[in-house]
C-alpha cells in the first residue's frame, strides 16, 4: 500500500460485516508472535459483547471495502480506558495507520471523559512499543492482575 493509498483509508465504527476481518487480522499477529490466549478469543469472537456492549468502542480502518486495520477502546474503570486490539494489515504497516488508529481511539476516549488510557503489550512487539512511546505512553509497573499471561508491558497515558 502506498502513501497515497493510505490517504484513502477511512476510520469507521465497527459494523457486523467487519467481524471476520477483525478476527483474522488480530489472530494473525497474535499467532505470529505466539501471543494468542483464551482472553483474546473472547474479544475476537464476540467484539460486540466484550468491547462495545460494556461501553467501549471498536474502530475499523477501511480502504474501500477492505479492512486494513483495527483498534478498540475498552472501559477499564472510572475515567480509565484500555487501548486494545490495535493492528494493521502487513502491507499497510510503516505508513502511519497504526498511529492514526491510536490517535482516533485517544480522541474517542477524551470525548468520553476518560482521563487515562492504559494498555498491556508484550516486549516481543518492538514496533508497537515504539509507537506507544512516541504517543506519550509511559511504562508503568504492571497491576497485580493482568488479563493476559503473555503481557509483560504495561503503559499508560494521561489525557
Amino acid at each position: 500500500m502506498s502513501d497515497s493509498a493510505l490517504r484513502n483509508v477511512e476510520i469507521v465504527p465497527f459494523r457486523a460485516e467487519h467481524g471476520a476481518a477483525f478476527y483474522e487480522l488480530n489472530r494473525a499477529w497474535l499467532d505470529e508472535y505466539d501471543l494468542y490466549e483464551a482472553a483474546d478469543e473472547a474479544q475476537l469472537a464476540d467484539p460486540v459483547g466484550t468491547i462495545i456492549a460494556p461501553g467501549g468502542a471498536l474502530f475499523i480502518a477501511l480502504r474501500g471495502d477492505e479492512v486494513v486495520g483495527t483498534a478498540a477502546v475498552v472501559p477499564h474503570g472510572v475515567g480509565e480506558v484500555e487501548l486494545a486490539k490495535l493492528t494493521v494489515c502487513e502491507r499497510a504497516r510503516g505508513l502511519g495507520l497504526g498511529r492514526r488508529l491510536a490517535e482516533h481511539c485517544m480522541e474517542h476516549a477524551r470525548r468520553s471523559s476518560a482521563q487515562r488510557v492504559v494498555l498491556v503489550s508484550s516486549s516481543k512487539l518492538g514496533a508497537a512499543l515504539r509507537l506507544y512511546e512516541s504517543l506519550g505512553f509511559v511504562h508503568q509497573p504492571p497491576p497485580a492482575v493482568l488479563s493476559y499471561a503473555s503481557a509483560d508491558v504495561f503503559m499508560q497515558r494521561e489525557l
